[in-house]
Formats: C-alpha cells, structure tokens, sequence
C-alpha cells in the first residue's frame, strides 16, 4: 500500500517560497480585506475540537462565488500551494488543520439558498448554507432537511464529510440526502453531478464518489437536496433504563418490530450527569434513551406506546414525553451539548472525542465492552450513540498523563468495532485522526481510493495530508 502513495507528495507540495508569497501578493491584491494572513483569523480556521494538534493555514480567503474559487484553485495549482476547503470548523477529525500550510478556502459567505422546489421536495443550496439556517427557510413551505448532525454545521462542509447525525435512523445521512452536486476540481474545472432526478443509472455515481471525500476530491460550491414535509405530529421523550446493556436491546427490537423510529439516542450515566450540570436537568443518572416519534397524532401516540412496552420488558421506566416545541427543543438540545457538557465534567481536561457503528444486532455487546474497558483504564469517558443505525460515541475526558490510556483505548474501540463487522468511523470521517485505522478497515482498498486520489488530484494540493497517510 505504502508504494502506491510514495512520492505522491515529494516537493511538489513544498513549493519554493517566492511562489507562494507572489501567489498571496496576488490573492491580497484581487480580494482586498477578504484575504488574510492574520494569526488569530488563521488559527481559528483550523479549529480541531478535539485534541488533535492545532496546524494553522498560512492565509484565509473568503470565496463568494463558484467563478472565485475555480480561479483560486487554478492559482494555488500554478504555485502548487495546498487549498483546505472551510465551512464552520465543526468537524472532529482534524479536517480544517494544514499539516502542509496552504490556503484556507472559507466558503461561509456563499450562503444563499438558490431554490425550493415545493411539488418536488428538492432544493438547491449553496455550500454556506447552514441545516439551520436552511430549516428557518423552508419553515413557512412545511417542509424540513432532516440530516441533523448537532453542531450548525455548513450543508457543503455536511456533504463532504458525509455528515449524519440524530434523524439517520428515520430520513438518512447526506448519503441519501444529496441528489447532485457542483464541485470545482483540483485543476479549477467546474463539474455537475446529479440532477434533481429521484434516481439514475447513467454514468458513474460522481455525487456519492464526492460526498465523504473530506475535500480531498473536489471543492463542493452547490447542493442539490431532499427535503421532507414537517410531520403532523412530534412526540419527544426520554426513557431511563438499569442498565447499558437493557437501553441497547430496547433499541434493537424496537427496530426489529418495525416501529417507525425518527430518533432514538443514547446517552450513559455519565453523560446523563454531565447534562443534568450544563443544562439543567434532573433526569435520574442512569443510562438514557432520548426518542422522537412522528406522524399522525394517533400514529405517533401508537408508537409511544408500543415502544413503552418494549422498554418495560427490558428494565426501562417510565417514558416520559413532551409535545410542545419549547419542551422538544430543550431535550434536544440537551443532547446536542453532549460535548459542551463533557468538557464540564472536567474543566481545563482535553477531550478526545471519536465513533464507531457496528451492525444493531451488535450494538449491545460492543456498547457494554466499550464501558467495560473505559473503566478498566480508570478513564473518565461519556458514551453517546445514535444507537438507532448502531453509531456510537466516546469521549474520553483526559489529561495530558492519561493520552496514551486514551490512545489504548481507541485502538481497541476501533479493533473491536471491526471484529463485529463494523466501521472505524460511523459519521466523524477519517480527517487526520483516523488515518491508521482505515487499512485495517478497508485493505487493498484503500490503494484504490488513493488512485482516484492521484487521478483527480496529481498535484495533491486538495486538503492534503488527509484520509490517508503521505509518504
């Protein structure tokens, strides 16, 4: 594998130091006050989350059509300087850092939402676009996008780390939910993929080779995507359980019944706790289904109930549950801060925050290892799980003596999610910090992503140093 990639990088990504300042000469001269060298501007657009290493970009440009970034890109190739596409810097995996400096594309401002196509349900975006921002939109038409990872991440920064997220196990990832794309690739040509089209079988499938391929393939600057009608009915609740291990087989045979799930989330007693602190609840401190039902009113009272049943049989309480938006917002909020509230279980700790999704069938047995080993290693470790398509988070809360117990720890996390035919990574990508568990997963694969990598990128100038390791 190694030789597929050797020299891929040599000195062409080193460029001499003349090319790149009369490349930032130019840049500063074309686009005024929307290039910049600043330091304060340049750390935050490698903002990492997590405790991966901060590696700042040389300069930050803020592009606001597709015509600007095709002709940065031709600029930044002619110099053979690395471009790191930007949209909020809420990625976990170190996919905004600039292990090779460059130029951070921030692609924030091109933020308008071209078209909604009502009888269609599609719309088309740019990549600025925020999932909130474009949810504000369509509220008035009845109509929603559903992928909801928790951060207000940038639908194209979504799409090209293949985002997930909360409502997956009802509506899809951004797998599903892009029909097309407009991407600029590594020579500055402009490309379609998709259409407005519901399927197709012409061609290659460009989109899906696009989203999740963590900028490295081509610039996304335009989404075409699918949207739902807002449900008649919401039904929000949470659901206490003894154990781990009762919560996860409740989520497996809940799916396994058939009941149309929209979300169904799990947060253990430590994360319950974590929460029940940063926002204020008084939920018991014991591992916790958070769970979202819609439909008709009847429709969603009917899943209510039969999921109660489920839960009662395997050491659930009392469903409690909440229709009113203000109500339904707070709980999930709650689960979104997850992070936030990790963070507060130990000011001033790193945290390192990773995922693994195995098949549902295994989601108990891996679920229960994983808390087994945490406390094994004394580690200080919340676990939450979009359990509902068997994706699971942990957040080790360390200090820098506790790194490589954490390190340890990963490794197995990922060995065992892979022993249960499952993936290194269900919705964080691979970024910088996955890179060494993607030939375990993927084999003799992995030197075919990184032909197409080579075929479309000779240059490596797309957001190098990710996905895969260079030589």
């Amino acid at each position: 594998m190694a030789s597929m990639t050797t020299g891929f990088v040599d000195a062409r990504l080193r460029a001499p130091g003349e090319d790149k300042e009369a490349l930032f000469a130019t840049l500063a001269a074309r686009f005024g006050n929307r290039f910049s060298m600043s330091q304060a501007l340049r750390e935050q657009h490698a903002n990492t989350l997590t405790w991966l290493m901060l590696e700042p970009p040389d300069a930050v440009l803020f592009a606001e059509t597709t015509a600007e970034v095709a002709d940065v890109v031709k600029l930044c190739a002619k110099a053979r300087v690395p471009i790191i596409p930007f949209g909020t810097g809420t990625s976990l995996e170190g996919h905004v850092n600039a292990p090779f400096g460059g130029l951070s594309l921030d692609l924030s401002r091109m933020n308008r939402v071209l078209a909604v196509h009502e009888a269609d349900l599609d719309c088309t975006v740019e990549p600025g676009v925020t999932r909130k921002a474009l949810n504000d939109h369509l509220r008035d038409l009845g109509l929603f996008f559903p992928v909801d990872p928790g951060a207000d991440a940038s639908l194209g920064g979504m799409a090209a780390t293949r985002a997930s997220g909360t409502n997956a196990v009802r509506y899809g990832t951004m797998r599903e939910a892009v029909l097309g794309l407009e991407a600029v690739l590594a020579d500055g040509s402009v490309i379609t993929t998709g259409g407005r089209a519901r399927k197709s079988a012409a061609g290659y499938d460009l989109t899906r080779l696009l989203v999740g391929s963590e900028g490295t393939l081509g610039i996304i600057t335009g989404l075409t995507l699918k949207l739902h009608g807002i449900p008649e009915t919401i039904l929000s609740g949470v659901c206490p359980f003894e154990t781990i291990a009762g919560a996860c087989n409740t989520t497996i045979a809940a799916l396994q019944m058939g009941l149309p799930l929209a979300r169904i989330e799990l947060a253990d007693e430590v994360q319950i706790r974590a929460c029940n602190a940063y926002s204020h609840l008084s939920l018991p401190e014991v591992p916790t289904l958070f769970l979202e039902f819609h439909g008709t009113a009847l429709g969603a009272r009917e899943q209510v109930e039969a999921f109660s049943e489920i839960a009662r049989s395997e050491g659930g309480g009392e469903l409690v549950w909440a229709e009113r938006p203000e109500d339904r917002n707070k709980l999930w909020q709650a689960r979104h801060d997850a992070y936030w509230a990790a963070r507060g279980l130990r000011p001033g700790a790193e945290l390192l925050t990773t995922d693994v999704c195995v098949p549902i069938s295994a989601l108990a047995a891996c679920v229960v290892e994983t808390r087994a080993d945490v406390d094994r290693l004394g580690l200080l470790a919340p676990i939450v799980g979009h359990v509902g398509d068997g994706n699971f988070h942990v957040m080790p809360v360390i200090t820098p003596e506790e790194r490589g117990k954490a390190r340890e720890f990963v490794d197995r996390l990922v060995e065992r999610a892979l022993k249960f035919e499952g993936t290194c990574s269900g919705e964080h990508g691979i970024g910088e910090g996955k890179i060494a568990y993607l030939a375990a997963e993927h084999g003799l694969g992995v030197g075919v992503m990184t032909a197409i990598k080579k075929a479309l990128d000779p240059l490596n100038i797309l957001n190098p140093g990710k996905i895969f390791a260079l030589a």
